[in-house]
């Protein structure tokens, strides 16, 4: 069966993750994902450790894991681009692809004629993508854009972590890369839509993501409630803005989540817990009400959930239909059964490793199911391969390129 993206071809000029989480979601979907990096260094992550994946047989250090995380099913082609040579190449692999994507700062492929406008004029319907900190206009455009920046600049800290004034109050990043991650997604979207209207007949185009423009997109209630009512948005802990009781609750052993989303969940809360008063208490008896009440009603509920333990409340809770769950350290997290049973973790051959973990795409397809091409390659591995397969170089002219220093050592 021909996946869905296959006959796709996608020149991938990015490294880090925002970029490089967008190509592995079209490499997953079926894409030919040819990955370029620089010879003897490769994408920056490769060298972010510890930890680091070892030759299976001598034990040396490989790949760092960071570098696992965004980068299976593609083919690793090391080109220098600084060399006039390897400019040739780009362009010679341009004209083969459907789609390019890269995270260069705004300007920076300019000085190797690889920049849109110049790519645009050669090849019409190509999709060009760039992914940068601060987006291709604006007074920041010229800033160098990293996650950590992205998440304080985007408002994102100023509503994570514990209330100020309280132990361990001030702004928290989310523990993961968010605004990486989101862009990347962001990014794969509008390469898909910009297909769709390539193949009707409307040409290629750029797209042009910004990671302070998603992170401010991906605000949702926080943005609108703020621009509804002219109140800013202040951090508060695990709470909810807009719905009381969600959060984290002290248990005997540690803490559980109660997720109570409507009137109808909290009565039956109230009864499993013993007090069905609570649902009926003019303060507590709406949403509103709660949310308006709580810092009345929530320490009488800290006061319930310190009784039992997490165990003891999921099942109580799951028995009343009450969304309660525990807080997984990673580790829980693979060993949860519904985790295992969706197959989310998987290993993937590895020519230097043996095997490699990787964690399966989310999207789940009734008639055309992902399957996963390869690990995350090796730096250069496939650069003979693809040169041969895709632009018809014989031997002789692929060492040349390497005698040359144009293409890295062949591994």
């Amino acid at each position: 069966m021909a996946s869905m993206l296959s006959g796709i071809r996608v020149l991938d000029l990015t490294r880090i993750l925002a970029g490089p989480w967008a190509t592995q979601m079209l490499a997953d979907l079926g894409a030919e994902v040819i990955k370029i990096e620089k010879p003897g260094e490769g994408d920056d992550t490769r060298h972010l450790g510890p930890p680091f994946i070892h030759d299976a047989h001598t034990g040396a250090q490989a790949d760092a894991a960071y570098f696992l995380v965004a980068n299976r099913a593609k083919e690793s082609v090391a080109i220098d681009i600084s060399t006039a040579g390897g400019q040739e190449l780009i362009l010679a692999l341009a004209a083969k692809c459907d789609v390019l994507v890269e995270n260069y700062k705004v300007g920076g492929l300019k000085k190797y004629g690889l920049d849109y406008e110049a790519l645009h004029q050669r090849f019409p319907n190509l999709i060009y993508c760039s992914v940068t900190g601060f987006g291709q206009t604006g007074p920041y455009r010229q800033r160098a854009g990293y996650d950590f920046l992205i998440q304080g600049m985007g408002g994102l800290m100023s509503v994570t972590g514990e209330a100020d004034g309280k132990p361990g109050g001030g702004p928290q990043r989310a523990g993961v890369a968010l605004a990486d991650v989101i862009s990347g997604m962001y990014a794969a979207t509008g390469i898909l839509a910009a297909l769709r209207h390539r193949d009707q007949g409307g040409g290629g185009q750029h797209i042009d993501i910004g990671m302070l423009d998603v992170q401010v997109a991906v605000l949702a209630n926080q943005s609108m409630n703020y621009l509804a009512s002219g109140v800013v948005p202040r951090r508060i802990g695990n709470g909810h803005p807009s719905v009381v009781p969600y959060q984290a609750f002290p248990a005997s052993d540690g803490h559980v989540i109660f997720a109570v989303g409507n009137d109808g969940q909290f009565a039956r809360m109230s009864r499993a817990m013993g007090r069905p008063d609570l649902a009926t208490d003019a303060r507590f008896a709406t949403n509103a009400n709660r949310v308006a009440n709580r810092g009345v009603l929530i320490p009488l509920l800290e006061e319930l959930t310190r009784s039992r333990s997490i165990e003891e409340w999921v099942s109580i809770m799951e028995g009343a239909d009450v969304p309660c769950g525990p807080i997984n350290t990673i580790d829980r997290v693979f060993e949860n059964p519904q985790v295992q049973a969706r197959g989310m973790r998987m290993d993937l051959p590895h020519p230097v490793a043996g095997t490699v973990p990787s964690v399966a795409n989310p999207i789940r397809f009734s008639e055309t199911p992902i399957t996963y091409k390869g690990a995350p390659p090796l730096l250069g591995e496939h650069t003979a391969e693809a040169l041969h397969r895709i632009l018809g170089l014989d031997a002789q002219a692929i060492e040349n390129l390497r005698k040359n220093h144009i293409i890295g050592d062949l591994p």
